[in-house]
Formats: structure tokens, sequence, C-alpha cells
């Protein structure tokens, strides 16, 4: 059964997954030729090994609490913080506590 990605206009529930952050999986929202929209879900102790993408994006911790790392700077995200990095800059994330974040990735230059 293929995905459900959103269409232009139709709205996006991301409140916090409560509960059912367990069971959950790590899900693209919308996509589009310019940009992608996924929330990401890491359990306590997950992490996101130190990686680069090649477009701008942005990442806003939903629930639970994340270590974001560029380099030797580590900065802790809680629910309603939103880091913003340019494209090709390694990184890396850490679950503290389960979690969840949402990703909005430029793919191509508009």
């Amino acid at each position: 059964m293929a995905i459900h990605h959103a269409l232009s206009g139709e709205l996006i529930d991301i409140r916090p997954l409560g509960a059912a952050i367990e069971t959950t999986r790590t899900a693209t929202l919308y996509k589009t030729q310019h940009i992608e929209v996924f929330r990401m879900v890491l359990l306590a102790g997950k992490q996101m090994p130190e990686h680069h993408v090649a477009g701008e994006f942005t990442i806003q911790c939903l629930e639970g609490s994340v270590e974001f790392s560029i380099g030797t700077t580590r900065d802790i995200m809680g629910p309603g913080s939103l880091k913003c990095l340019a494209g090709g800059v390694p990184h890396s994330l850490v679950a503290i506590e389960d979690s969840s974040v949402l990703v909005t990735l430029l793919l191509h230059e508009a």
C-alpha cells in the first residue's frame, strides 16, 4: 500500500504523537520537485550518525528532546525549537528521549 503524501493546500496534522510515538515510523508528509517535508521519529538513544544533505533545511522539534551536533557544537532541542542549516554542513542527531522532529528540506533551487 502506498504512503499518502499531502497534496498542495492539504491540511497536515503535526501535533505530538504522545504514546503513539513508540509505534510510529518516520514518514514523508509532503514532497514536490523542490521540497520535502517529513516527520522523523527517533526513540530514546537512537541516533542519526553524522551526514550532510545537499540542500538547505530546517528541523523543528515537535516533542521529546534531541541533541543536534555540528562539529563540536551541541545544542539540545526541545518542543518548539527550530534550527536552520545550510546545505553541505555535516551534522548528527541523538534522541535524548522519545522524540519527533519536522524536517523541511530544499531539494532543488526554486
